[in-house]
């Protein structure tokens, strides 16, 4: 049987997207990219934040020092715990933003971008160290979507959404090589987005347009389904205590008649147990 999902906070999100927990502060914090806000929510208190960016921002990730790294339309910038901001990485290209990103288990960003036309090949895939060193990765990218590690950090698990495909690379330090297949999704089930990985080593996959969170083993194999009332689900996260509940972030842009719950952060409870995540260590 699927769990249960419950409301964790009724919002009407554009895009919403990229959840994650923030251990320090007790938080998750997700963002709705075309209306350029970063959210934060205490699900211990209900307490909620609110911050605008001023471009639009494809993901928000907790910093060893306090903080968030931003991918933005422009760029990664960096905001300090008290809210100054400052650029870490510029490459501003017309028609072009930042998408879903995350924190590898050495403390690189890496970040996604994207076409607003979603053009074939108008997207990228780059390693961002602590010191702003970007080293992109030279595979054509459309939709850079979903990125999470292997337990023993040596795969690599990422989505290139246009493909329908959840594929895996090999990892030798900064590098990563040899990308193929992991999942490729059957027509009907939507198209794969973000994704997180668990304490079991199973990869949980969001599914755009597919009304459902799916869990795939090591192997690959499919072996649960979450049903959920909206059709755009966009990326999932493990937090709260224990981490045991899985966040998931929704979407209401391009609906010309959405669920009324589209566009609301969305939980749920005792799903399983996911990992400690990994701050940018920049």
């Amino acid at each position: 049987m699927s769990p249960s999902w419950d409301i964790a906070v009724r919002e009407r999100a554009e895009l919403g997207e990229g959840p994650t927990w923030d251990p320090v502060t007790g938080r998750l914090i997700w963002v709705d990219i075309l209306s350029a806000r970063v959210h934060t929510y205490d699900p211990s208190t209900g307490r909620r934040t609110v911050m605008a960016t001023g471009q639009h921002v494809g993901a928000a990730k907790p910093r060893a020092g306090g903080g968030l790294v931003v991918n933005l339309r422009d760029g990664v910038g960096l905001y300090t715990a008290d809210g100054a901001f400052s650029w870490l990485v510029t490459d501003p290209v017309p028609g072009r933003r930042g998408n879903d990103a995350a924190v590898a288990p050495d403390g690189a960003l890496w970040a996604g971008t994207m076409r607003y036309d979603e053009a074939a090949g108008g997207g990228t895939l780059s390693r961002v160290a602590p010191d702003g060193t970007v080293a992109r990765m030279p595979a054509a990218v459309t939709v850079s979507n979903g990125t999470g590690w292997s337990l023993d950090g040596r795969l690599m698990y990422y989505v290139d959404t246009p493909t329908r495909r959840i594929d895996v690379f090999d990892v030798e330090g900064a590098r990563i090589h040899g990308r193929r297949p992991f999942v490729t999704v059957p027509p009907g089930q939507g198209w794969p987005d973000g994704l997180t990985v668990d304490a079991e080593g199973c990869v949980w996959v969001a599914f755009w347009e597919g009304a459902a969170i799916r869990r795939y083993t090591p192997g690959g194999r499919q072996d649960r389904v979450v049903e959920l009332p909206v059709r755009r689900p966009t990326a999932c996260a493990f937090g709260g205590p224990g981490l045991r509940d899985l966040y998931i972030s929704t979407a209401r842009t391009g609906l010309a008649a959405p669920h009324p719950l589209s566009g609301s952060l969305l939980v749920l409870p005792d799903a399983g147990r996911g990992l400690p995540g990994t701050p940018f260590a920049g």
